[in-house]
């Protein structure tokens, strides 16, 4: 254990990796990593030139959601803002709208979308449509006198857990757990591999040390670096991105030492799968670190993924402690309620850990 933490203390880029990157990765990427859809650039295309038709475009210009990037005057100039990514909507107004309204007629309004990132279309066409509902009721109570016919049924909605539905909260406790994964497997995998490529695994196999002993020595600095890289995520998660934490800190570290127990021991069974820290580097991000990132919900949701592809998600560690992160952040429930994810990441730990042991030997490879 003292020659890894004198290894580490004497490369200072192996530092900057396990202890700045950590931090630096969770600012950039809790800023990047939204699915909030904001400012969609908006092209307006008003044939009518009335005051009808800019009160219109003013409803637009006022909502956070929606930026104009330019007013045009006719639809075929459409297209080249679509196709060069100027604008993803463009709200056609047509002519003689200030007229059709004026005389209680219904002018229809067409808008065009982009639809290469369908995702994020959608919602910024429920936003039109919302803003566009809203003025056409406008129009409808100035028509009849400042009152609008009830509807039958009103809907009053609670959100519970993210009531202002930031995409950030949900994310960040995510990017957590991914970096951990991403930091702790390496430097685990890269741990006997290191001492194969220096030749001295020679000099420790001569030595008196047990098989558990050797591993012990060499994943427990790692462990200590991950725990000091948890501390360090989960400042910055808190108080610079004020991310809500309503569970308990020290359930929250008990988690995170059985998710650590996951990791270390999934670099510790590269390790001896691999013949040079490359290879170690190459097999697990290829092989295990990429299939998590798809496959354990943090970007696609799970429901969403095909009936026979969802089976091969409980084979993934990170599933597990994404649940058990979100749930400690933002309900703030206890072991009572993911003890299901709890204890499939602990036998999946020792499950992998065990393996990696096995295989180990005091052998050259």
């Amino acid at each position: 254990m003292r020659k890894e933490l004198l290894e580490l203390r004497q490369d200072p880029r192996l530092f900057g990796i396990v202890i700045v990157a950590p931090v630096l990765q969770l600012t950039v990427l809790g800023y990047a990593a939204t699915t909030d859809v904001k400012d969609v650039p908006l092209l307006v295309v008003d044939a009518d030139r009335s005051t009808a038709s800019r009160e219109l475009q003013s409803r637009f210009d006022a909502s956070y959601n929606f930026t104009t990037v330019d007013v045009v005057g006719s639809t075929t100039e459409i297209d080249a803002y679509l196709e060069r990514g100027d604008a993803w909507m463009a709200l056609s107004i047509p002519p003689d709208y200030g007229g059709m309204v004026a005389r209680g007629e219904t002018p229809t309004i067409q808008i065009v979308a982009d639809g290469s990132d369908s995702n994020s279309t959608n919602v910024a066409l429920g936003y039109a449509r919302v803003l566009l509902a809203d003025y056409s009721e406008e129009l409808i109570a100035d028509r009849i006198g400042g009152q609008t016919p009830a509807p039958l049924v009103t809907a009053e909605i609670r959100v519970w857990f993210n009531p202002d539905l930031e995409s950030r909260d949900f994310m960040i406790p995510g990017i957590v757990a991914l970096l951990l994964l991403v930091i702790t497997t390496n430097l685990s995998a890269m741990a006997i591999v290191r001492e194969k490529e220096l030749g001295t695994l020679e000099q420790l196999n001569v030595t008196p040390l047990a098989r558990w002993e050797l591993i012990t020595g060499k994943l427990l600095p790692y462990a200590l670096i991950g725990m000091i890289d948890v501390v360090l995520v989960l400042m910055v998660a808190i108080y610079w991105f004020e991310v809500p934490m309503r569970g308990s800190f020290g359930l929250l570290f008990a988690m995170s030492l059985v998710y650590l127990l996951t990791t270390l021991g999934l670099g510790l069974f590269v390790s001896t799968i691999s013949a040079t820290q490359q290879q170690a580097m190459m097999t697990t991000t290829f092989f295990f670190l990429t299939p998590m990132i798809y496959l354990s919900g943090f970007i696609f949701p799970i429901e969403n993924m095909p009936g026979w592809i969802q089976p091969a998600t409980y084979l993934i560690p990170l599933r597990y402690f994404l649940v058990i992160l979100r749930g400690i952040f933002l309900k703030g429930v206890g072991l009572e309620t993911f003890w299901p994810q709890a204890l499939a990441l602990l036998v999946w730990g020792l499950a992998i850990l065990g393996l990696a042991t096995v295989r180990s030997s005091k052998r050259l490879a």
